[in-house]
C-alpha cells in the first residue's frame, strides 16, 4: 500500500528529521503537539499539525488512542513513532494495524519477541548467538540467586526484564551484598516498568558497546549495515557515538553481522532494527539486547553508507523489496554523533530549562545538524533533554574526530547548560582518540572542572588590559558598535568555556 499521508507520533529533533525525508518522497507530512510544543520546529516543518493534550508525555504523545485517531481524522494511511514514547509498544503497533492503519516498523510480534530482556535473551540462545553467562530465566529468591552466582562469579549484574536506561540494574561484588542489592533492582523495576522480574548475568568489566544495525523487508530479505561504538556513556544513556568501531577487525565484523542477522530472521523481523551487544578487551562479545525501533544514533550509519534509513523504513512499511543499494551496502569513511543535550556536565549531567537565547550550528562539508530546536525556543521540562545531534564525516577515523572537534567551537549555543563542552574534551582526549575507551570512560577519566579551568596569573594580567582598552574604546564609539562589541565578547566567552 502506497503512503501519500504520515503521521508522525513523535516531536523534537526525530520527528523534524522523519518530517524531512517524507517531504522528499512526496509524502504530506502530519505533526502532532502537546501544549508546552505548540510553537515547536516539528510543527512547523509539517504539512498538517494536530493539538493532542497537555505538557505531560502521558496526556499526549503516550495516548495511543488519540494518535490513532488523530490519523484518522487527518486522513493518513500510517503512523512513524520515531523513537521513544511509543515506538517499542507492541500494543500500539498492535492497534495501529488493527486500526487498518501502517506502523512504519516491526510487527507487533517482533516488538513482543524482543522487547522483554528474559524473552530475547532466550530467542538469542537458540539462534546460537553468545550470551553473557546467567539465569536461564527471572530470579526470584536469593537461593536462586546465590546457584546463578556460582555460575556467573562475582562481580555479577542484576537486570530489570523490562525496559532500560540503566533503571533496575545493580552491580554486585560479594555475595553478602546481594540479598539488598537484589530487593533494590526488584523495588526499581516495579517503580519504572511495573514489572519487578529481574535476571542476572556476569558482569563484564571494562566494556566496550557495540551494536549491529540491520534492516529487513517484508519479503524475508534481511541484511546489516555495519556496526557502531556508543561506549561513550553515563548513566548507561549514550553521548557520543560513531561508525564503524576503531577497534573491529574485519573477521569480529562478519562475526557480528551474522549474528544480528540471523537474530532477527529467528523473530520475523522486519524494518530497522539494532541489536546491540558488549564486548571485551579481547573483541569477545555477548548479546545484550535488540531495539526494535530507529536509533538515535542512526546517521552516522546513514553517513558510511550514503542510505537514508526512514526512507528506507517507509519503502519497507509499503511493502517494497530491499533495494540493490541496500543489500549491497558498502562501508567508506567515518562518521561521529554527539548528542547536545540540556545538561550541566560539571554538575552530574542534570538536566537544564530555560530559554535558547541563541542557537546557530556550523555548518560546511562533512557536517550535519539534526536538530529540533531554534533561537528563542523555550527549552520545556517534560521530556527528554536531547536538544539536537552534530554529525560529522570524513576520510578516516582521526580527520573525523578533527573535524568534530572544530565543528563544536564553532557552535554557539547559548541560554541553558549542554554537553557542547564536554564533547569537546571527549574529541581530544588521547585514550578517545587511539580508541581506548570503555563504557566507564566518564566515570574513570572525566573531571568536571576541565570545562571551567581556572587562569593563571599572566592570563588574568592579559585580560585585565584588555578589559581596560576596551572600557576606553568604548568611550568613542557608537552605543550600536558597543553592543556588538558585547555580542562578540559573549561568543568568546561561550568558546572558552568549551575549550
Amino acid at each position: 500500500m502506497k503512503i501519500e499521508k504520515l503521521l508522525i507520533a513523535n516531536r523534537g529533533e526525530i520527528a523534524v528529521r522523519i518530517i524531512r525525508s517524507a517531504q522528499e518522497m512526496g509524502i504530506i507530512t502530519v505533526a502532532v503537539y502537546s501544549s508546552a510544543d505548540k510553537k515547536a520546529r516539528h510543527v512547523l516543518a509539517a504539512d498538517e499539525a494536530y493539538w493532542i493534550g497537555e505538557a505531560p508525555s502521558s496526556e499526549s504523545y503516550l495516548k495511543g488512542d488519540l494518535l490513532i485517531e488523530t490519523a484518522k481524522k487527518a486522513g493518513a494511511q500510517a503512523i512513524h513513532p520515531g523513537y521513544g514514547f511509543l515506538s517499542e509498544n507492541a500494543g500500539f503497533a498492535k492497534s495501529v494495524r488493527d486500526a487498518g492503519l501502517i506502523f512504519v516498523g516491526p510487527s507487533p510480534e517482533s516488538i513482543l519477541a524482543m522487547g522483554d530482556k528474559l524473552r530475547s535473551k532466550e530467542t538469542a540462545r537458540k539462534s546460537n548467538v553468545p550470551m553473557v553467562p546467567g539465569s536461564d530465566g527471572a530470579i526470584n529468591t536469593l537461593e536462586e540467586a546465590l546457584e546463578v552466582s556460582k555460575l556467573t562469579g562475582f562481580p555479577l549484574l542484576i537486570k530489570a526484564s523490562a525496559g532500560g536506561g540503566g533503571k533496575g540494574m545493580r552491580v554486585v561484588t560479594k555475595a553478602e551484598e546481594l540479598e539488598n542489592e537484589m530487593q533494590m533492582a526488584m523495588r526499581e523495576a516495579q517503580s519504572a516498568f511495573g514489572d519487578a522480574t529481574v535476571f542476572i548475568e556476569r558482569y563484564v568489566q571494562n566494556p566496550k558497546h557495540i551494536e549491529i544495525q540491520v534492516i529487513g523487508d517484508q519479503h524475508g530479505n534481511i541484511v546489516h549495515l555495519f556496526e557502531r561504538d556508543c561506549s561513550i556513556q553515563r548513566r548507561h544513556q549514550k553521548v557520543v557515538e560513531e561508525a564503524p568501531s576503531g577497534i573491529l577487525t574485519p573477521e569480529v565484523r562478519e562475526a557480528m553481522g551474522r549474528d544480528a542477522v540471523n537474530l532477527a530472521k529467528s523473530c520475523g523481523y522486519f524494518s530497522t532494527g539494532t541489536v546491540e551487544f558488549i564486548m571485551d578487551q579481547n573483541l569477545k562479545y555477548y548479546f545484550l539486547e535488540m531495539n526494535t525501533r530507529l536509533q538515535v544514533e542512526h546517521p552516522v550509519t546513514e553517513l558510511i553508507t550514503g542510505l537514508d534509513l526512514v526512507k528506507e523504513q517507509i519503502r519497507v512499511a509499503q511493502g517494497e523489496v530491499l533495494s540493490d543499494h541496500v543489500l549491497n551496502a558498502k562501508m567508506r569513511g567515518h562518521a561521529i554523533e554527539i548528542r547536545i543535550c540540556a545538561e550541566d556536565p560539571s554538575n552530574q549531567f542534570l538536566p537544564d530549562v530555560g530559554t535558547l537565547d541563541h542557537f546557530e550550528g556550523p555548518k560546511g562539508p562533512g557536517i550535519r545538524l539534526d536538530s529540533g530546536y531554534e533561537t528563542g525556543d523555550e527549552i520545556p521540562i517534560y521530556y527528554d533533554p536531547l536538544m539536537a545531534k552534530l554529525i560529522v564525516y570524513d576520510i578516516d577515523r582521526i580527520s573525523a574526530i578533527k573535524r568534530m572537534s572544530q565543528a563544536i567551537e564553532k557552535f554557539d549555543l547559548r541560554g541553558v547548560a549542554n554537553t557542547l563542552g564536554f564533547c569537546h574534551w571527549v574529541m581530544n582526549h588521547p585514550d578517545f582518540q587511539h580508541g581506548w575507551f570503555d563504557t566507564h570512560f566518564i566515570a574513570k577519566k572525566f573531571d568536571p572542572s576541565v570545562l571551567n579551568p581556572k587562569l593563571d596569573d599572566s592570563e588574568m594580567e592579559a585580560l585585565a588590559i584588555a578589559a581596560l582598552i576596551l572600557v576606553d574604546k568604548n568611550k568613542n564609539i557608537p552605543v550600536e558598535s558597543q553592543e556588538m562589541q558585547a555580542q562578540s565578547k559573549n561568543n568568546w566567552r561561550n568558546r572558552r568555556h568549551i575549550v
